[in-house]
């Protein structure tokens, strides 16, 4: 036996609560931050492991961000995407949540027994797809198969290795109080997308998820010289949940102004029957990026249409996110204690 004894460590929480967190909630929520904090973060990181959707590393001089992400999304094919081409475009865009312009990516596949090779040639050929138009390579993989029953089809895991653009951090520890909030485009789709195929539901108007890469945005912010201070995509968990967490680690305030958060009317419509909050559902293709005020008309031209100024940094405040309502009264914007829809990405 070495030194080290892992039967000797301690849990930081009772052990017996975390099968609830894992079983119930699937990741996103106040629950699953819990566990990251009391859990991995100490075991692998340490405290003062910045918590972010890309590590920034060194490397021979250079500077490089790396990501990793599994993908276990039900069902596997979607009005607007699959478990593919989300596969490619969700490691893409935490890498670009870095500032890093991505490059290369791997991809392991967990195959149940029994699955048609008609479906796995679709998701692969959707993969392939989705690396041409964000750019990047996918140069190394893995597959194994677990038995009939223990893998619902197919499961995904990916890692993204990137370039970060120049010697600018981009982090929650950057932002400041008047640095003004921006979103790329309307919210919601993606959760309610796969919602509708789910339970098998039908809208006047077909919604297709908002899936889709965001480096190049990212990169032509950057390019344009905008001062970026942080950036966020807002995959699980959705807007509500990201600025919630950038909050807490800048110990600051954010006030959103709902007028100004785009809902689509078929979305939101949706959300008024299934009981959602589109400000916690799940996208694929969105992202937050704070900004210096003084530059936030250049940054919206660079984003292009469909992206809005939704909220301001203010001091630290308890709760921290807030939202100014279209009737002119303040409502609490906080962590759900699980995620609206799990299995979503």
């Amino acid at each position: 036996m070495s030194d080290f004894d892992v039967a000797s460590l301690s849990c930081p929480l009772p052990i017996e609560q975390y099968p609830h967190v894992l079983l119930a909630h699937g990741g996103g929520g106040r629950l699953m931050q819990q566990l990251i904090n009391q859990v991995f973060l100490p075991a692998f990181g340490g405290a003062e492991q910045v918590q972010h959707d890309a590590a920034t590393l060194s490397l021979g001089g250079d500077r490089i961000a790396l990501t990793t992400d599994s993908y276990v999304v039900h069902p596997l094919f979607f009005p607007g995407g699959d478990i593919g081409s989300m596969a490619v475009y969700g490691t893409v865009n935490d890498l670009a949540m870095a500032g890093a312009q991505p490059q290369y990516l791997t991809a392991g596949f967990i195959l149940e027994e029994g699955l048609p090779m008609s479906i796995l040639w679709q998701v692969v050929q959707s993969m392939a797809a989705a690396a041409k138009t964000a750019g990047v390579r996918i140069v190394t993989g893995d597959t194994k198969v677990v038995d009939r029953g223990k893998g619902d089809g197919i499961f995904i895991n990916t890692a993204g290795v990137g370039v970060v653009r120049g010697d600018r951090t981009i982090s929650p520890s950057q932002v400041q109080v008047g640095d003004v909030v921006l979103v790329n485009g309307d919210i919601g789709r993606h959760g309610i997308a796969i919602m509708a195929v789910r339970e098998g539901l039908m809208f006047e108007t077909a919604i297709e998820s908002d899936s889709a890469p965001v480096a190049a945005d990212v990169l032509a912010l950057l390019d344009a010289g905008i001062e970026v201070h942080c950036l966020r995509d807002l995959t699980r968990g959705g807007l509500a949940s990201a600025l919630n967490e950038i909050a807490v680690a800048a110990n600051l305030g954010v006030r959103l102004d709902e007028r100004a958060i785009a809902v689509r009317d078929d979305v939101q419509g949706a959300c008024e029957i299934l009981g959602f909050d589109p400000l916690y559902l799940a996208n694929e293709g969105r992202f937050i990026a704070i900004v210096p005020s003084q530059q936030a008309e250049a940054a919206l031209e660079c984003l292009g249409d469909g992206a809005a100024e939704i909220g301001v940094v203010t001091e630290t405040s308890k709760p921290p996110v807030t939202m100014m309502s279209e009737i002119g009264s303040l409502r609490t914007v906080d962590l759900l204690s699980g995620e609206q829809l799990p299995r979503i990405c």
